[in-house]
């Protein structure tokens, strides 16, 4: 009798530690930014340009999940500023991805979720360097 594949299991940590933190705002990044990958162009295209295209609903949705990704940052004990810098960066995508046509365009070349995840990782790299991955 043939052997069934195993499944693959992924599960995030849920702890409030530092290195908790950046392996599930890693992980979203890389679902509302890199999940797929356009064939021809190579271009990595995530759920945030996907559900963008689903009026009013799809910009609440990913709205909401860059939201999530400040409110990490916010555990994390992140200054204020860097806080507003990261509502901008949503703010910003939200309101371009909310017109109709230019906004999912736009949706492929801003990726808020993609600075904001730079901005978090160099918060934990500097002050929790417990936390740090060698990536490669």
């Amino acid at each position: 009798m043939p052997r069934r594949p195993e499944t693959m299991t992924f599960a995030l940590p849920t702890g409030t530690d530092a290195a908790s933190v950046r392996a599930r705002v890693t992980a979203i990044e890389k679902v509302l930014e890199r999940s797929f990958t356009i064939p021809g162009i190579n271009m990595p295209v995530g759920l945030d340009a996907i559900v963008g295209l689903v009026p009013v609903l799809g910009e609440i949705v990913t709205t909401a999940m860059g939201a999530y990704v400040i409110w990490e940052a916010r555990n994390l004990g992140m200054p204020k500023w860097k806080l507003a810098r990261m509502g901008a960066n949503v703010l910003f995508d939200t309101a371009i991805g909310a017109i109709p046509v230019v906004g999912d365009a736009a949706d492929l070349v801003f990726r808020s979720n993609s600075k904001n995840l730079r901005i978090i990782l160099k918060h934990i790299d500097k002050h929790h360097p417990e936390a740090r991955v060698i990536e490669g």
